[in-house]
Order: C-alpha cells, then structure tokens, then sequence
C-alpha cells in the first residue's frame, strides 16, 4: 500500500436517518485511517436538493458524536480543504464540467425527457435493452452532432441541457480493488452518465470526484452499491490527467433471514433499530428507533458493527476502538454480505453491561427506579446492580430483575405458590423466621451457615425449605442468591416480608 498521506472520507447525504450500514462504512473509514496515522473528513454531499431533509445533516453528525468516530476535518471542525458542503462548493464545478468538454471527454445533450422516453419504449418494443451509450448519440442533438455555432444558440436561448460523459466505444477499462482485486468492465455495457446540468449543479458522480482530488482523498472506502460506478470514476480521473485515489468497496449488511439488504422494514418487522438514533421524519412524523435511545452502549454497539465485514483473524470478539485501530486492515474485510444478527447484537451490550463498573450502571439505573416513585440511595443501588447485572443484556431491564430489592412483593406468583408452598411450609417458615429473628451478624455468610445448620438439624428438604423461603422474600421464584438478597434488605425487612407472606399464603391443609 502506498503510504502517501492517509486522507479517507465519509460523504454521506442529508436524505434523512443514517443506517447503520452507513456508519460501518464510516467507521472502517475511521480505523483505516487511524491505523496508517492519517485523516478523516466528513464532507455532506448535498447535490440533490430535491431530496434533501431538514435535521438529516445535524442527525448524521449528532449520531458520530455518540458513537465516538471523530473527524480530523469536515463540517463541523472545518480545515484547509473546505468547505465541506457540496452546495457550498458549487461554483468550482462549472469550470471542470467545461474543462471534460474542452477535451472532448464530455458534451452538451439536449435531449428532452419525452424524446428520451420515446426512444426507450421503442427499444423496449424490440426487446432491446437501451443503453445512452457512443452509437446512440449519434442520432440525438448533442454538441457532437451539431456545428458549435448551433450548439451556443441553443445555449444562449436557455434550451434546457445536461453535460454527459463522453463514455469511450469499446474499450476494457482494468481497475483494482483492495477488497475485490483485479476488476475489468467493456465500456460497452456504460452509459454516458450526466455530470452537469443546466440548473448549475453537478451530479453525485462529477461533484465526487472533483471534491475527493481537491481534497487529495488518498482512499475511498465505501459500500459495494458503488461498484458499478468505479469505472466512470477511473475513467474520469484518467481524463482530467489525475492521480485516481485507491478504492476499497465494502460488502453489504444484509437482513437476518432470508437475501437482500439490511432495511428499516427488516427492523421493524423483527424488532430490532436499523439508525443509530431515534429519528422522527420531518414530514411523516414517523418515528424510528434507535440503538442510543434502545439502551445500547456506544462501545457495544461499534464493537458490533466492526465484526460485520471484517474480523481480525483470531477468536477474539470484544474490542475497544484502541485495539480495533491497532489491528484493523482491509485486507481482512471479507467480500461477501455480512448478516446481521439482534440477538448477536444484545449479546455484545450484555457484555460491555457486565465489564462496566456497579457505581456507573446505577447511576444509569436510578431514573428508572425514580420513576418508579422511590427515594432510594446510590449505595445500596450499586449493591443491588452487582448482584444482578449478569441477568441483563440492557439497563432498562434491571429494575424486573431486582424491583423486590426496593419493594416489598405485593403479590405471590400463584403457579409458584401451587408448586412450592406445602403442607408444612407454614410451620418451617415459622421457624425459620423465630430463629432469623435471634441472629446479630446479617451478613451473607453467616445466615447461609446458620440456615444449613438448621435445616440439617432438623433434617428438612433443603430443596422445599428455600423455595418456600423465596416465595416468601421476592414473591416469585427469581432473583439472585437468596441470602444475598436478605442481607442486603436487613433483618427488619426480611421478618416483616416472612411476617406478611405467612399470614397471606397461610396454612395448606
């Protein structure tokens, strides 16, 4: 790999939310350049203003600031390049559509859409394919076909125009690809793609390649949708005389069963978020989910993204942005589609949940507890995380693994109650509640030894004695270790939760 300067980019458009597929490609963008000690930009491609939509621009970069992929230049930090939003650039690229036509790689076509139209449906009369390619416009007013005094006339006159590429005839253009290899494509099957038109803006194709040579892009690394275009873009480079930059093409997210590529209909059908953010469309008012507001942790859900496509040849599966920079290549980004997998998703913040520190994930857990109309004190909150975070893949789902921790249970899980309290349940509990009642040191350890030693004593089913104990505790039969529990609810807690259970489930006859 040549290591001139590393200058990458990600150059989304503001057509609304960014998918996440976009964010894999912004981040691998992100790791390959900080790998090779290089730059990363964010440039907005905003040439199509029909399609533009209003927040998407601030969504796109509110959704990098969260997952933690920063940028050396672009729209928000500016740099010597800029500026880095294509209709604030659109004055530079007049001149190098005229310069393509100059050199006789591009020309003025002023064909309607209706004679477009017409031309196509009779190809598709004779079961041809129609292809804007070097023998049809031959026969179509274009600045190749007209002398150029005609050709300014019609200019001057305001007759609508575009400014297409002048694809040559026949010829294999060879390109190379750091994920794919070796490409060859006959100009045959290209058409003559629009780069201009006549209301002062480029399209995507002209505007891209200008920018990324202004802006000396070493490497483009984008998604595979833009493999059929790599050959005009050789192409175009070849004719302006330019160094073209190396091309990477990622493979696609794909759906979790079934082909095709990853949509926002696959997440909402299978219930899982598709967008890093929450985004609620402008227009619509529909409001789609995100990973943030889902209760995914930045870290999780990057470590995720970056196993979609590339994997760092060892069985290794938890990463922090520091190491995935150290190792990451594109030489291992694999060719095909990666599927996306949720539950592999929730397996990932389950594990960056649990490595996270108790203090910190009760902070997170107390608006919820809060919400719950309790006054409770971080101390024992972060006590209480210990014991069950294992249980949790989310934050969101603490306070059903360990609401019994900050409430006494208001009611008893009847198929537990029929299953587990006995015939002599009552009295065993009776018993077991005197004998808690004389105990000094409420510490774990020693009610676990005292019970044991009761119970053997009295040779009672361990089994039957803790289930019933349970029930009489948490209500159901759930929840962490159960001595645990009760040391940390104290003493005066507990007789009063064996007090109430005794007196609601009663004797069994």
């Amino acid at each position: 790999m040549n290591h001139k300067n590393i200058r990458v980019r990600f150059a989304p458009s503001p057509t609304g939310p960014l998918h996440i597929g976009g964010v894999r490609t912004a981040l691998y963008n992100y790791l390959f350049a900080k790998h090779h000690g290089g730059k990363m930009i964010l440039r907005i491609e905003d040439t199509d203003q029909t399609r533009f939509v209003p927040g998407a621009q601030q969504y796109i970069i509110d959704s990098f600031n969260w997952c933690g992929i920063k940028f050396d230049e672009g729209v928000n930090q500016g740099g010597p390049f800029g500026p880095y939003i294509q209709s604030e650039r659109k004055d530079i690229y007049a001149g190098y559509s005229d310069q393509l036509i100059q050199s006789g790689h591009a020309y003025y076509a002023f064909d309607t859409p209706e004679e477009l139209a017409g031309i196509r449906s009779t190809f598709e009369a004779e079961k041809r394919t129609f292809i804007y390619n070097a023998e049809i416009r031959k026969n179509l007013r274009n600045s190749l076909t007209m002398s150029p005094e005609a050709c300014l006339s019609l200019i001057q006159d305001g007759t609508p125009y575009v400014v297409r590429f002048a694809m040559p005839e026949n010829r294999v253009v060879v390109m190379n690809d750091l994920i794919r290899g070796r490409v060859e494509v006959n100009t045959q099957v290209l058409d003559d793609k629009v780069l201009f038109k006549s209301d002062g803006m480029p399209t995507y194709h002209l505007a891209n390649i200008v920018d990324d040579h202004l802006m000396e892009i070493s490497h483009v690394i984008r998604g595979e949708e833009w493999l059929p275009s790599l050959p005009l873009h050789v192409l175009l480079y070849e004719a302006f005389g330019w160094e073209a930059p190396e091309f990477a093409h990622l493979p696609l997210l794909l759906k979790p069963e079934g082909n095709g590529k990853l949509s926002k209909r696959d997440g909402d059908r299978l219930g899982f978020p598709v967008f890093p953010l929450q985004w609620t469309d402008p227009v619509s008012k529909e409001m789609s989910r995100g990973y943030r507001e889902d209760g995914y942790f930045p870290e999780a859900f990057i470590n995720m993204l970056a196993l979609m496509g590339w994997n760092a040849g060892t069985e290794q599966e938890l990463f922090s942005m520091e190491e995935l920079i150290s190792l990451f290549s594109i030489e291992r980004v694999g060719k095909s589609g990666a599927k996306f997998d949720p539950a592999k998703a929730a397996w990932f913040n389950h594990q960056y949940l649990i490595k996270k520190d108790d203090a910190e994930l009760a902070a997170l857990f107390m608006p919820l507890i809060v919400k719950q109309g309790l006054i409770v004190e971080l101390p024992f909150v972060t006590k209480v995380v210990g014991l069950v975070k294992e249980r949790v893949n989310f934050v969101s789902e603490l306070w059903d693994q360990s609401s019994f921790f900050f409430q006494t249970p208001d009611q008893f899980d009847e198929q537990a109650v029929k299953k587990r309290w006995k015939k002599d349940s009552f009295e065993q509990m009776t018993e077991l509640k005197n004998k808690l009642a004389t105990i000094d040191d409420f510490s774990a350890g020693n009610l676990e030894e005292t019970t044991k030693v009761w119970i053997e004593e009295k040779q009672y089913g361990m089994g039957a004695v803790m289930n019933a104990f349970r029930l009489l505790i948490v209500g159901a039969l759930k929840g962490p270790h159960l001595f645990d529990i009760i040391a940390l609810i104290g003493q005066e807690e507990t007789l009063n939760r064996m007090e109430r259970g005794l007196h609601e489930l009663g004797k069994v006859e």
